[in-house]
């Protein structure tokens, strides 16, 4: 039962992890903005699909599970 405490206990870190990420991602400018990312608009649609700001969350998530891994 003690891994499943731990499971819950990581979880609710991620989450409180990805709010602050909301909460002060709309304070960073080139947060979703980058050069790579996919916006098409036209008169009454716009798609956006942050494409290189994905790629880059993805990087950096797969960096920090590697490091806790490792202990």
């Amino acid at each position: 039962m003690t891994s499943i405490g731990k499971i819950l206990i990581l979880s609710g870190l991620v989450l409180i992890v990805v709010g602050i990420v909301f909460t002060l991602g709309a304070k960073v400018p080139w947060f979703g903005r980058l050069p790579g990312d996919i916006c098409v608009q036209k008169k009454n649609f716009t798609f956006y699909f942050p494409l290189t700001t994905s790629i880059i969350i993805s990087i950096v998530l797969s960096l920090i599970l590697i490091l806790l891994r490792r202990r």
